[in-house]
């Protein structure tokens, strides 16, 4: 989830191809001819195709979001069955605040009650979607030929100081959890130290003690360990202190675009050597440097219309966000260069070929900054698969990079889990 601030959340995307070769994942052969569309979609459907991170609003699953219908979240179920998007970690994401008893309690509620709405989503839509725990649960669902729903957590500030809340999310579903968000907490130091909340460049110098225990009951339980928005140090110390491999959910390469939240190529080999994946995301603002200037018109049109916290696009009146969505692509977007799925696809090419094709996969971040012009919602997911065709890449390696990367990891964390004695 991007959030960057405020007021640099999604533009639900209105913000929104050279091949290389590189040794164990492009397959020329495969493409000596052009596949047809048909082809192509057909393809795409026989993957188990996987995206790490959509993010929810604090009212899903409800009469006014409903995802059951096509709307105007960027993820719905009727835009999953568009794309061949199978399956998804719905974000139980709560931002980062001050340290202190009545936040901590906060986030444990708004925590659970995300945890309620991707729960009530499956129950309303059952005969559509099943929820998954477990890689065995993922490859039954799909076999029933199900939409898939997995949780993941962002923010470890969402367990305050409170060890014990990683059993009971754990019971609740989550299957990884980001260590940080914008702003150091108690567990690690973010890539994005907060002034708002006296952040040093860093706090802990990686993780604090408390964060070495944290990741080691992530171990014990069976939660993958998820270092995306933490800074360097907190990264490679991860790595190397996790009994099981580390994910980075939603992640750009900082070798193509120089971004505090990105990866340099260290960060890729360090992950990829513990046998970690990289999931590449959508976010236009990770994938290429985009004037100040814009940022600037972009947010003055935001305060003329009082949108203030882009968090609630989904609820806002349409009359506003049609509005919005209108003088933003007619009088400011036109000026500047769009981010396109090829930018995207420049970040999963470097991301191969330094961490290797069974150490990357994808992420888009929809409905919570992702969205670039190509792949802009989940209905368009098989323009991924028809990118990565064009240049090159194998049917095995596409196959790994939409979802059989990061269920190998989750298969991993499940077995250290279960070695602990504490996973069945």
């Amino acid at each position: 989830m991007m959030k960057i601030s405020i007021s640099r959340k999604s533009l639900y995307g209105l913000i929104v191809a050279s091949m290389f070769t590189a040794s164990g994942y492009a397959d020329p052969a495969s493409n000596s001819r052009e596949m047809s569309l048909a082809e192509i979609r057909q393809f795409h459907d026989s993957l188990l195709t996987l995206d790490s991170h959509v993010d929810i609003p604090e009212n899903f699953a409800t009469d006014v979001v409903d995802p059951a219908r096509r709307d105007r979240q960027q993820v719905d179920l009727v835009k999953m069955k568009e794309g061949g998007l199978d399956a998804a970690f719905f974000i139980v994401y709560v931002g980062q605040n001050y340290r202190n008893d009545w936040e901590y309690k906060a986030a444990h509620d708004a925590a659970l009650n995300k945890f309620r709405a991707i729960h009530r989503m499956v129950q309303q839509n059952s005969e559509t979607i099943g929820f998954a725990q477990s890689v065995a649960d993922v490859r039954a669902l799909y076999d029933q030929k199900k939409k898939i729903a997995l949780i993941g957590i962002e923010n470890g500030f969402v367990i305050g100081k409170d060890i014990g809340r990683l059993k009971e999310y754990y019971d609740l579903g989550a299957r990884y959890m980001t260590l940080t968000h914008m702003g150091h907490n108690d567990i690690a130091d973010s890539s994005d130290p907060k002034a708002r909340f006296s952040d040093q460049r860093s706090e802990h110098g990686g993780l604090s003690d408390f964060g070495r225990s944290v990741i080691m009951e992530m171990n014990r339980l069976g939660i993958m360990v998820d270092v995306s928005h933490t800074a360097k140090e907190t990264v490679m110390e991860a790595v190397a202190l996790s009994a099981a491999p580390v994910i980075a959910s939603h992640s750009g390469v900082a070798s193509v675009r120089s971004h505090s939240r990105n990866l340099d190529d260290e960060q890729l080999r360090a992950i990829a050597a513990k046998g970690g994946v990289i999931q590449v995301t959508a976010v236009d603002e990770f994938l290429l440097d985009q004037p100040s200037e814009m940022w600037r018109e972009i947010f003055a049109l935001r305060r003329e219309m009082g949108i203030l916290d882009l968090e609630y696009m989904a609820i806002i009146d349409p009359e506003i966000v049609a509005e919005y969505q209108k003088r933003l692509e007619a009088e400011i977007l036109p000026k500047w260069r769009r981010v396109t799925l090829d930018d995207f696809l420049d970040h999963v090419d470097h991301a191969v070929k330094i961490a290797g094709i069974d150490h990357v996969g994808i992420a888009s971040d929809f409905d919570g900054g992702g969205g670039v012009l190509g792949w802009d919602h989940a209905g368009e997911s098989l323009n991924v698969t028809k990118g990565l065709l064009r240049r090159g890449y194998s049917r095995a390696a596409i196959q790994k990079l939409w979802g059989e990367n990061l269920l190998r990891v989750m298969g991993h964390v499940e077995t250290v889990a279960r070695e602990s004695g504490i996973a069945e």
